[in-house]
């Protein structure tokens, strides 16, 4: 974890270091210039987005690589200059847009020539950048900047020998598209193709880059495959935008409902095919940035269909802005007749008649920002679109049947889907088509209808295909007996067919009956639009059953013991039931309480066998640890175990004075549970176990405070602690002997007042502490030395003032005959041990300064000269 955490700090601090990041985007694209014998050469460009305002620099030089397409091997690392930069934005402000964002990007472009032999296997174009722009909103949070990988192919010869002469699809579409939260838009990613090569949209994976080192500047980018950028929750490669936002795969326009604010990366691929054989896949990764902001237009659907069975259309605007203020809607007849007028922001209306009829919507008419969308309402209901299918082998044809109606028309055209997006006919115009699979598994069919009425409906269908028909059976391996009768049961669609035909019944259904007298195999044939699938059943037949109990045995009163038999039965029965975890298994778990004779009888069809098992019961030997106890801290518990056993032990044995007798005595420094385990020879393997918790008290600290000075009737507060319960001896001069805390007055002078402190818990446990005070017959004063020898002797080492009367020491200061201060505190018991800077000073007189607190709260001064002798 901590690796973690430190390659993540590298990253971030790279994030701001490394010259060319925060990239929002980049393609390559190229076309053939020139063919010599088998060279190709071709003009390659590396387009990079940025953002207008970045303090940032495109890489110069940046690197690309040229990777064989088959093996991936590394080929050629280019160091490619930046060619050009420019500045693309969109500068029109339009006044009915609400909070319209800034759009603008700054493109680095690298042109360069590169010349390579034509190859069988083609080639992968790749350049890379280390961070896109931060806190990209369909991608995982806690990934943070994240790199970027672009690259472009060049076909082969493999598939198609005119492959290496092909010039890239080039992205054509305006980058310069403003896309508003939660409202509709439409992006264009259409490109175009020198070669006339058919074009195919999908949404797909960004790829991150995944050569990154840590204090390397520039590196040629990792070789394919590559990885997917890590994708957050509801978002995907081929949903960037989440649900409600799609490409038209013939078009490469995307549309629908803008998701939430944020940056999204967005990662458009294009398909190649020629002569009906994919070649080739460019790409073009933008991050995307949807604004909070909105359009005030009027956009209303290409036409409303009211084909099924409602005749109700709900109208309302499309797009929703403040700047709208009133809205008139006018639905009319064929005839241009109005027949219904409306000023609401949503309008119902259920329809009399069916037929075409129009609709229109103003909004802000005559005022700011008008705007008209016109739309037709088309009321024929009735049409329902619907097919059926048949085959389902690979590499054999699926037929697929319209089964489409119309009430008011005629069904007049089809667009098929039929899921197979590995082929390039995966689609189809016909109204019965027929598709060869060739791949096993789930199909998504789609297929969208119109009729001759205009109405228009999509149904979808999965389907499932198979290099054979799929059969299940109930069993593969069975065991009867000689004289029953077995029903086979197998599950699959199609036509069945069982064999051998021997000792069976009805072999042409799923379900036959066979009677065989020795063991056989039956195989089972099942056909399903020419294809077959064979699978088999092994019957064992047998003429008795064999059954062998486990011998009997001993358990311990209330425990438990698995009963187990070595059989071939098919089905057991055991008796007595009720102490059983389940009478019918071939091994249940009996609960005896007493001797018990356990019978079970097995069987295979008409075949049965019987067998017994004795289970007899000894009672756990008596364990009696004893209620659990309290001792004080440093003390000893005495342990007195009951037991008929005859061999015991105590637990743990480190702390106990005899860890096999009755009668122990324990020594726990901590609370602790002791445990006692007896034994005896009755016929209970297990032993009796009780165990006693013996729980210490926390060591009892008693404290009375540090010694100290007072003067007459000055209040001292004494601060006891450590116990529940107090004693102070003697109580003279206290305002209370029982309590922690009390007040001592005292109004005759003490040489040496020694106070015992008794602190005691509930238990009884008790600890002492002493704390002496001398009491002056003076005025509150502190008194210092005359003289001190600091020689380290451990008497009159330190010059210490002593407090007497004083709640404070502010001050207490030495200087030397200079005048220098050589030592400063204002903590009581802390002096000066004759030193300087470490280094102990000679012989001489100093000067002190006391300044202090009394009691009473009056200011004290004093001064005077102690003498340092060596």
């Amino acid at each position: 974890m901590k690796r973690t955490h430190f390659l993540y700090i590298i990253l971030t601090c790279i994030a701001y270091t490394t010259r060319a990041d925060h990239i929002t985007g980049g393609e390559i694209f190229y076309t053939l210039k020139s063919i010599s014998g088998n060279e190709f050469t071709y003009n390659v460009t590396v387009k990079q987005y940025m953002v207008c305002h970045s303090f940032r620099e495109f890489y110069n030089p940046t690197y690309v690589s040229i990777f064989n397409k088959k093996t991936n091997e590394r080929l050629q690392d280019l160091l490619v200059p930046l060619t050009k930069t420019e500045i693309i934005s969109l500068t029109d402000n339009d006044q009915c847009i609400i909070n319209p964002p800034e759009v603008c990007h700054r493109i680095g472009y690298y042109n360069f020539d590169l010349t390579l032999p034509a190859s069988p296997d083609g080639y992968i174009l790749t350049t890379e950048v280390f961070f896109r722009v931060y806190n990209i909103h369909n991608l995982e949070p806690d990934y943070g900047n994240i790199g970027a990988t672009y690259t472009a192919e060049i076909p082969g010869t493999f598939l198609l020998t005119s492959g290496p002469k092909n010039n890239s699809a080039r992205f054509v579409g305006s980058d310069l598209v403003i896309i508003c939260a939660g409202k509709p838009f439409t992006y264009n990613f259409a490109a175009e193709d020198k070669d006339g090569d058919t074009l195919k949209y999908s949404l797909c994976r960004a790829y991150k880059s995944d050569n990154f080192m840590f204090g390397v500047d520039l590196v040629p980018p990792a070789s394919p495959p590559y990885s997917s950028v890590p994708y957050g929750q509801g978002f995907t490669g081929g949903t960037p935008f989440g649900s409600n936002v799609s490409i038209d795969e013939y078009t490469g326009l995307i549309s629908g409902i803008a998701p939430d604010t944020g940056i999204y990366v967005l990662t458009v691929c294009v398909e190649e095919w020629r002569d009906g054989k994919f070649i080739a896949t460019q790409r073009k990764d933008v991050q995307v940035n949807v604004a909070s902001c909105s359009f005030t237009s009027a956009l209303l659907p290409e036409s409303y269909l009211l084909c099924g069975d409602s005749k109700t259309v709900n109208l309302e605007n499309l797009v929703m802005s403040p700047l709208i203020e009133t809205y008139t809607w006018r639905i009319t007849n064929d005839a241009d007749s109005t027949i219904y007028n409306a000023t609401t922001p949503v309008a119902d209306y259920t329809f009399v008649d069916t037929g075409l009829f129009h609709v229109r919507l103003d909004i802000n008419k005559n005022e700011h920002c008008p705007d008209s969308a016109y739309s037709e309402i088309r009321v024929y209901p009735g049409f329902k679109v619907d097919f059926n299918y048949s085959g389902v082998c690979i590499n054999k044809p699926t037929q697929f049947i319209d089964k489409s109606s119309s009430v008011y028309g005629n069904p007049d055209s089809w667009k098929w889907n039929f899921g197979d997006n590995n082929q390039p006919d995966d689609s189809s115009l016909l109204q019965n088509p027929v598709h060869t699979y060739l791949s096993r598994g789930i199909k998504n069919v789609s297929l969208r209808a119109t009729d001759s009425k205009g109405c228009a409906d999509t149904i979808y269908k999965t389907i499932e295909t198979f290099d054979k028909p799929p059969i299940q059976l109930a069993f593969t391996d069975t065991l009867i007996c000689k004289s029953d009768t077995l029903q086979l049961i197998a599950y699959g669609t199609g036509s069945y067919h069982w064999s051998p035909l021997i000792d069976i019944v009805n072999p042409d259904s799923a379900h036959p009956a066979v009677t065989p007298k020795v063991t056989t195999i039956f195989y089972v044939d099942l056909t399903l639009d020419n294809c077959t699938n064979r699978d088999s059943v092994t019957v064992n037949v047998v003429d008795h059953v064999t059954l062998k109990a486990m011998d009997d045995t001993t358990v311990c009163s209330g425990d438990s013991v698995k009963l187990h038999v070595v059989s071939d039965g098919l089905h057991y029965n055991w008796s007595p039931a009720e102490q059983l975890s389940n009478a019918a298994l071939q091994q249940p778990i009996a609960y005896a309480t007493n001797n018990t004779l356990y019978t079970v009888t097995a069987n295979i069809g008409a075949c049965t066998a019987t067998d017994n098992i004795d289970v007899r019961t000894v009672p756990y030997p008596v364990a009696i640890a004893g209620a659990d106890t309290v001792i004080c801290f440093g003390t000893k518990a005495m342990l007195n175990g009951i037991t008929n056993g005859g061999t015991y032990e105590w637990t743990p044995a480190d702390q106990i004075s005899d860890s096999h007798a009755l009668h122990a005595i324990a020594f726990p420094e901590a609370t602790i549970t002791y445990t006692f385990t007896a034994y005896d020879t009755k016929g209970c393997p297990k032993p009796g176990i009780d165990s006693i918790k013996v729980n210490v008290l926390p060591q009892i600290m008693a404290s009375a405070g540090h010694d100290t000075s007072v003067v007459i009737n000055q209040p001292l507060q004494l601060n006891g602690s450590g116990g529940d319960l107090y004693q102070w001896i003697p109580a003279t001069g206290l305002s209370s002997s029982t309590i922690p805390d009390p007040v001592a007055v005292f109004t005759q002078p003490l040489e040496n007042g020694r106070y015992k402190l008794i602190a005691s818990n509930n238990a009884g446990c008790s600890d002492s502490a002493f704390i002496n005070i001398k009491v002056y017959k003076t005025l509150p004063s502190v008194f210092v030395p005359t003289a001190f020898t600091p020689n380290g002797d451990g008497r009159n080492d330190i010059l210490r003032p002593i407090l007497a009367g004083m709640q404070r020491l502010e001050v207490f200061n030495v200087y030397n005959r200079l005048g220098q201060l050589v030592y400063s505190n204002n903590v009581p018991g802390k002096g000066w041990d004759g030193r300087i800077n470490g280094i102990l000073q000679a012989s001489g007189t100093f000067v002190w300064v006391i300044k202090a607190i009394d009691y009473n709260g009056s200011p004290y001064f004093d001064k005077g000269t102690v003498t340092l002798i060596r």
